[in-house]
Parts: structure tokens; sequence; C-alpha cells
């Protein structure tokens, strides 16, 4: 049962990460095409798995499994059941939602599918290793299937910038960074040999695969939570971690709000528009102004957005496939209720979990590293849309981090197995 345990969490793992259609051809015209029965599959494999992993914890783990029934985490399933009803496309919203509530059931199981914790770092370590080994023979074998081609159809420009088995450099690069994390993490652990293999490698590919903010957010992100790690108090813990944050926020998505930092953002040295997404957010607010309370319905928004107006000069915003900024995504599709929500949950919750784990002496390597992914993903939400994404990688990642720190804040981790009877 202990092994069955371990198999489902890489299992889970290398579902997500791998996907069940790696290295697409981003030079067919097909590669954009939903195939029914395609994402038939995609929805049973996940589910029956999500079922597998409930099975495999709901006996010998049910006082962990009763925490997750708090009130604020009820009230965002029920405010997104909600919010189906009233979306502007009840079915495709419904239909994504099955999705992301098996893909987020697998991430919160996770961490108590392996048996110990020696088991649980054998389990990420052979499933980022299998991934590293995968990207890197694509690389070497296929590199038209895992390398950026001046014939993709889409962005041509992106010619030699690695991918790996990945559909783009945008999910490669944040997963690479989460690897270098876990190498570190690893290292820390008492894996000499997979820990530093891991973090290098992972960092190498982050580098050949041109994504700046994922490379810059990496030794980042790393040091702030180093410092937020050594930080004793929880108010100057939020400071640290929130502040920079909202500043991000204010200096991207912020600009297009209010001339006065529209003004501070054009003297800066850098473009934090990230080469004229300001066209795209000003469309997206504009969306939440319509709809500010119910949204537009759970991942329905991006779907068909061609016949919106725009402004004169900025009608390719209507082409994008989100908002580039996760927290302004889910205020457009869920309304800025459920995006309160997510924050009190996703945002505010984690740090908490992480005090109260200190305070028990339970945080050590393992709690870095949660609070580490944790905060890699707030910041790099600033830039990208993975919230609540159905089986994207860095929200499956992210959701472990904060199931992880859920676990660690109210229970200690089993560091060997039980002698047999």
């Amino acid at each position: 049962m202990r092994a069955a345990r371990c198999l489902v969490a890489v299992a889970a793992l290398l579902l997500i990460l791998v996907t069940l259609e790696p290295f697409p051809d981003l030079r067919s015209e097909h590669f954009v095409t939903v195939v029914g029965g395609r994402m038939a599959l995609t929805y049973i494999v996940y589910g029956l798995l999500a079922v597998v992993a409930v099975l495999c914890v709901a006996v010998t783990d049910t006082p962990a499994l009763k925490t997750l029934l708090t009130p604020l985490h009820l009230c965002l399933i029920g405010w997104l059941l909600i919010n189906i009803v009233f979306s502007e496309s009840r079915g495709v919203s419904f239909q994504r939602f099955v999705l992301v509530a098996s893909v987020t059931s697998l991430a919160v199981l996770l961490p108590l599918l392996p048996p110990t914790q020696r088991s649980f770092n054998l389990c990420l370590g052979a499933a980022a290793l299998a991934l590293l080994a995968l990207c890197y023979l694509g690389v070497v074998l296929a590199p038209q299937y895992s390398i950026h081609t001046a014939l993709d159809i889409t962005e041509p420009q992106l010619a030699g910038d690695w991918r790996g088995s990945f559909g783009h450099k945008n999910v490669a690069s944040p997963v690479m960074t989460i690897l270098v994390y876990v190498g570190i993490y690893l290292s820390a652990a008492g894996s000499f040999v997979m820990g530093p293999a891991i973090a290098a490698l992972a960092g190498i590919f982050l580098i050949f695969t041109g994504g700046k903010t994922s490379s810059v957010l990496c030794l980042a992100i790393y040091l702030l939570a180093s410092l937020v790690y050594v930080t004793h108090g929880l108010w100057l813990k939020r400071i640290i971690c929130f502040v920079p944050l909202i500043l991000m926020n204010l200096l991207t998505v912020g600009s297009v709000m209010s001339p006065a930092l529209g003004g501070i953002t054009r003297t800066l040295p850098l473009d934090p528009t990230f080469t004229g997404r300001s066209a795209i957010w000003e469309f997206a607010l504009a969306a939440v102004a319509e709809k500010p309370i119910i949204g537009h319905g759970y991942a329905a928004f991006w779907d068909d957005v061609s016949a919106r107006q725009t402004a004169q000069g900025a009608e390719w915003a209507t082409t994008a496939a989100h908002s580039h900024n996760s927290y302004l995504d889910l205020a457009v599709t869920i309304g800025l209720p459920g995006l309160l929500l997510v924050l009190l949950v996703f945002a505010l919750a984690p740090l908490r979990n992480f005090q109260s784990a200190q305070a028990h002496n339970r945080s050590g390597a393992l709690g870095k590293l949660f609070l580490t992914i944790w905060l890699f993903g707030l910041y790099y939400g600033a830039t990208e849309t993975f919230l609540l994404d159905r089986q994207n990688p860095i929200w499956f990642m992210f959701v472990l981090a904060v199931a992880g720190l859920h676990f660690l804040a109210r229970f200690q981790c089993v560091e060997a197995a039980e002698p047999a009877r």
C-alpha cells in the first residue's frame, strides 16, 4: 500500500509536468485545435487519478482531510458554483471547473500520499529527474519539437528558446524555476547527488528558455523567502511578502488605471508593461467594470472576445488568451468577491500557516520549500495567468505548496515508516 501511494504521487506529478501530449508540434496548423476525444481522455485520466488519491488517503489521513473543511474553503467553492450558474457560458465554466477540481484535489492530497518525508523526497526527486531527462533528450534528439523555431505558427520570434516537452517557453521557465527550488531543498534534506543535479540541470535549462521574468524571480524569490524564514513576527513577514507584490501590481496593471502611476512607470529604466501588455490590461479592466460582482464566468471569458469593443489602436488585445495578470484575470472571470476569497485562501492563509509551523518547530527545509514555491507563485501571478488554471503545472505546484503549509501548521512530518508488527 505504501508503494502504491508513492506510485500515485509520482504519477500525479508526471501527469501534470509531462502531460498526456508532450512535445507538441508548434509548426502545425492543428496544434491549437481542441480535439474532443483527447480532451475527454484528459478529464477521465485526471478524474480517475484524483479518485484513486482520495481512496488512498481516506482511511489513514482522515484527521488531515477534516482540517480542509474550513468556512473559508467552503465559501470559495460555494462562490465558484454560484459563478458557474451565472456564467456567460455555463457549460464551458462547469466543464472546466470539473477539471480544475480534479487537478486541485491531486495537488492538495499529494503531501499526504507518500507515507514518510523521505518517500516524499524520493517521489519529488524521481519526477523531477524524469522530466529533466525528457526535456534534455528532446533538445538533443528532437530539437524541432523542444525548441521554438522560426517556423512556429504563432510566435516565430521566439526561435532558439528552449521549451522542452512543454508547449511554450513561458511554461517551461517557471517549472524549471520551481525545480531549482526542489533541487536546493533535496540538497538540504541530505540528497547530495540528486539534489544538486536537479538544481543544476533545471538552472541551465531555465537560462536557455530565455524566460526573463522567471530567471529574475528565481534568485529574487529565494532571497525573499530566506528573509521571511529568519523573520520572527507575522506582521513583519506580511510586510516583506506583500509590499513588493502590491508595488509590482501597481506599477503594471495600476499604471493603466491611474495617470499618476502611469507617469511613475514611464520614468523607470525598464518596461513594467512587459512589451505592451497595457492594452490587454485596459481591455480586461473594462470587462471587470461591466460585471464587477459576479464576473463573466469561470474560465469562460477569453474564448470569444474578438467581438468586444476596444480602444482605437488596441484592437489586437482581443486576440489575447488571458490578461497576463492572475489577479486581474480572476476579477474578470469570477468577480471581485471571488478574487477576495482566492486571496484569503491562497495569499493570507499560507503565510499564517507557515508562521504556525515555525512556532511548533515543523518548518525546516520542507517548510522553506513550500514557502519559496508559494512566494514564487504570488509574484509570477503578477505577470502571467495561472491561478485556478485547470491543469497548469504552475497552478498544481502552487497548490501543492499551499496544502503543504496547511498540513505542516497542524501535523508533524513522519520521518520514517513504522516497523511491521
